[in-house]
């Protein structure tokens, strides 16, 4: 390994660890704000006992499952493919633990914040839900650079190393079956059950506080929105920038140039999200969903900005490449990492005109409701199928663009791209549960309508 490859190899691994700084930083501030009076703490600490005995019981587990392939893999493979797997898996099931944690704290400071004004509450909110993206994006990016690292200087094999890494993925791949499908049936079972009981039968409001099942409601909105979703990032990241190398360990065995590429293209990324979250602020229109979107615009132009130079430093804007009959240059990868960039804004886009209140399809579902269930649901359903045919054609799309730009390659570094923007997007997901609970703990807490 060359100086100039372990240069670019370190400066991705102080990325990483830049996220994780982040969000130790700004954890320790949210924990420094007031969690509300005596009554709020109570609910909170509530939820905060079911969400950890919830991941506690999950995770033993999980566990009993992950050690048997750990040891049939590390005897079926070796001991380096065993260590990557045990990486993967350890480390996704940290960042699921990690966004349960972040989000049980936050909740009810978030209720208290908001009692100051909304952008202190937008504030406690989003912040939280940074420490979560950063925290992802962070670890996933520090579990494949640092191993790659140690394999490369170690002197491993290519093949060896291929084979550790893909361990890698699988182990995080793992973790997240659990974490996503567990958490998210457990969240979707306890919100429509405590609606049923206390909404349909007993004629009570959402997050009332005569319904004990809103503890079971809230318990899940962090077991399964916040530490399902932070694992299953974490996989799908991982697995990404995995994939990537792999295909250029295929297409390019003697340039480890472009195996680190897509590694650069996290690390730098990373940087422009962290930069993103200080865009967030409530304007004059005291919109809370623009105040959002001003932080992912601001990591997507940046990213845009930064990457450009990054792919001429490590693998160079001019340099021809050919596998195949394919044959690009460096620019054409850029050009690709573009498409993924727009493809993640106009996939945001969408998501916020099918689920907005202010737009066509969220109205229709209501209206629809005035006339009872079977027509709710039947516009529902429309909705829902409507939803997912421009999410699929601008996919679709996207492929066929950068599949004619640099062939596969060319994919995958839209893909690599696309999932690079995870801190910032994790920060915008992460966002919802954190108010939904805040929101609950405000009801049960008997706080006033508006403060």
């Amino acid at each position: 390994m060359n100086s100039s490859i372990e240069t670019i190899l370190l400066y991705t691994i102080f990325a990483g660890l830049l996220s994780i700084v982040y969000g130790f930083v700004t954890g320790s501030n949210i924990l420094k704000s007031s969690a509300g009076n005596s009554k709020m703490q109570e609910i909170a600490s509530a939820i905060q006992i079911g969400a950890k005995a919830y991941l506690n019981r999950q995770y033993k587990t999980i566990a009993i499952v992950g050690v048997v392939v750990l040891v049939i893999i590390s005897f079926a493979f070796s001991i380096l493919v065993g260590i990557g797997y045990l990486i993967g898996a350890a480390l996704s099931g940290i960042a699921g633990y990690v966004g349960m944690l972040v989000s049980v704290q936050a909740n009810v400071r978030t209720a208290e914040a908001s009692r100051k004004g909304l952008a202190e509450g937008l504030s406690v909110a989003f912040k939280s839900g940074a420490i979560t993206g950063m925290l992802v994006a962070g670890l996933a990016l520090l579990s494949i650079a640092v191993y790659y690292y140690i394999l490369l200087k170690s002197g491993v094999d290519e093949r060896e190393i291929v084979n550790a890494l893909v361990a890698l993925g699988f182990g995080a791949s793992l973790i997240s079956i659990f974490a996503r499908l567990g958490g998210g049936i457990f969240t979707k079972g306890a919100d429509v059950g405590a609606d049923l009981v206390g909404k349909v039968e007993a004629g009570i409001p959402e997050d009332d506080p005569r319904n004990p099942a809103v503890i079971a409601d809230n318990v899940g909105d962090n077991v399964g929105d916040c530490a399902g979703m932070a694992a299953d990032l974490f996989e799908t990241y991982a697995v990404t920038i995995v994939a990537t190398m792999v295909l250029s360990s295929i297409f390019f065995q003697s340039d480890i140039s472009m195996m680190i590429y897509p590694l650069t293209i996290g690390g730098a990324c990373i940087i422009t999200s962290i930069i993103g979250t200080f865009f967030v602020k409530l304007g004059n229109s005291k919109n809370v969903m623009n105040a959002l979107y001003k932080g992912f615009i601001a990591t997507a132009i940046l990213s845009l900005v930064v990457l450009y130079p990054v792919t001429d430093y490590v693998i160079g804007l001019d340099a021809n490449y050919s596998f195949g009959d394919t044959t690009f240059t460096g620019m054409s990868l850029y050009y690709c990492g573009v498409v993924g960039l727009i493809i993640t804004g106009l996939l945001i886009w969408i998501t916020e005109y099918y689920t907005g209140t202010d737009y066509r399809p969220v109205k229709t579902v209501a209206a629809s409701s005035t006339t009872g269930h079977g027509t709710n649901v039947i516009q529902g359903l429309a909705i829902s199928m409507e939803a997912t045919a421009v999410p699929a054609l601008i996919i679709v799309a996207g492929i066929l663009i950068t599949n004619a730009i640099a062939g596969l390659f060319g994919i995958a570094i839209a893909v690599t791209t696309m999932l690079a923007l995870a801190g910032m997007v994790v920060a915008l997901d992460a966002y919802g549960p954190v108010t939904d609970n805040a929101g609950g703990i405000a009801e049960m807490s008997n706080l006033p309508k508006k403060c």
